[in-house]
């Protein structure tokens, strides 16, 4: 039976409210990077659960609801996306009566974004560009290498190639969670396909895709100059450790 967002608790429809406000709000970043064209690529968001505290009735009832994400409809241009045009799906990649036309279908990428929602529980944002430096390494099938101290910040190493799978199924989602489980990288490299990358919400991975995209360009024309020099690897563990604990405003 379809879920209708209408009768799911009030806190449930404040959170995807928000969410959906929030992920068409980041799909402006990816054009303004230049990491897509036309109609290509998507963000996605986990709905999160109602936060922790004394919870009331409402709170408690929100917290036994299916989960959901929030991910740009297909097809349609980024210049038409609002809050309102954002689709809500279950973690099966079911899209339900989230208040769109019927006929708007999510994203043909939903099967994988639910996968990596499904088996990754840390993850909370899911994004995925045709960006052109990063998607030149997908084609040649492979690993951008830790040759810059930005990467061993941003990504903890080199950036790895997922196999090549198609869109229709979850098979990209399968791709991207076997790739990802064990690596401290929050971006793969789908083999002849494209950048995808993770993040505890939708934010933090388009900014992950802004940086894969930049150091798969860098790397690129460093390159051409000839042979980069990888970071040794005790260094690149000191610099993802100050960057994601030390770095920034806390």
């Amino acid at each position: 039976m379809t879920l209708v967002l209408t009768e799911l608790p009030e806190a449930v429809q404040e959170a995807v409210a928000r969410t959906r406000e929030r992920v068409a709000a980041l799909h402006a970043e990816l054009p303004r990077n230049g990491l897509v064209v036309w109609t290509a690529g998507n963000v996605s968001e986990r709905v999160p659960r109602p936060s922790a505290g004394v919870p009331s009735a409402d709170a408690l009832e929100a917290a036994d609801a299916p989960e959901l994400f929030v991910i740009k409809p297909s097809g349609v241009s980024y210049d038409d996306l609002s809050p309102e045009t954002m689709v809500v799906c279950t973690l099966d990649g079911e899209k339900i009566a989230d208040g769109t036309p019927e006929a708007l279908s999510p994203s043909s990428d939903t099967a994988a974004h639910a996968y990596v929602y499904r088996h990754m529980d840390e993850v909370g944002g899911v994004v995925h560009t045709h960006s052109t430096y990063a998607t030149a390494w997908a084609a040649r099938g492979e690993e951008i290498p830790c040759v810059l101290t930005m990467m061993a910040d941003e990504f903890g190493g080199p950036i790895p190639v997922g196999p090549l799978a198609v869109i229709g199924d979850d098979s990209i989602g399968q791709g991207i969670v076997e790739t990802l489980r064990d690596s401290r990288s929050r971006a793969v490299l789908m083999r002849n396909h494209g950048p995808f990358t993770i993040g505890r919400d939708a934010r933090d991975a388009v900014k992950a895709a802004v940086m894969c995209e930049e150091v798969a360009r860098t790397v690129h024309v460093s390159r051409q100059l000839g042979e980069p020099l990888e970071v040794p690897e005790a260094l690149v563990d000191s610099l993802f450790e100050r960057y994601q604990n030390v770095y920034g405003q806390r």
